[in-house]
């Protein structure tokens, strides 16, 4: 019998399982800081790209809606953590840049998150670490190119074109 299958939803479900705790402990850990998970994600995503990034690019990159994070970026200009800047790409899809309260709240997030960051890399180690996330990224690869093809689950793509 081949557990392959189950073995990748075992792989689902333990990533479920993950990011409800890391969202879970992201928000107790950055509410004194005055964000959530959702906005740390946000500025992360910002502060470590090597290039400035649309709305729609933090949401790919994120596996999210453009929707959702344009509203965590918009709640994020209002707070001053992030300024929109000028696209020469693309009139209307403006980049989303870092504010120096914005490269601050990270910086105290990651300061907040630190002891714990220490803890799983000293009981798993850093070369399963490496490995873990070698294994997540070509997960999310294999999901993108499946779903990205209509034809490997036309149950989904019934729209007015379909």
């Amino acid at each position: 019998m081949n557990d392959t299958p189950t073995d990748a939803r075992e792989l689902a479900l333990a990533v479920f399982a993950a990011n409800g705790r890391l969202v879970s402990a992201g928000n107790t850990l950055v509410e004194h800081l005055g964000l959530t998970s959702a906005w740390w994600q946000v500025l992360a995503a910002l502060r470590y790209s090597p290039v400035p990034l649309t709305v729609a690019s933090i949401a790919r990159a994120m596996g999210l809606t453009r929707q959702a994070v344009q509203r965590i970026v918009d709640l994020l200009a209002q707070q001053g953590l992030v300024m929109f800047q000028p696209n020469p790409q693309h009139l209307r899809a403006k980049l989303v840049l870092l504010t120096e309260a914005g490269i601050d709240a990270v910086a105290g997030a990651e300061q907040a998150v630190a002891p714990i960051d220490r803890a799983i890399v000293d009981r798993i180690g850093p070369d399963r670490i490496r490995e873990a996330i070698v294994t997540l990224q070509a997960m999310v690869a294999i999901i993108s190119e499946r779903l990205d093809d209509r034809s490997t689950f036309p149950s989904l793509w019934k729209g007015p074109s379909s």
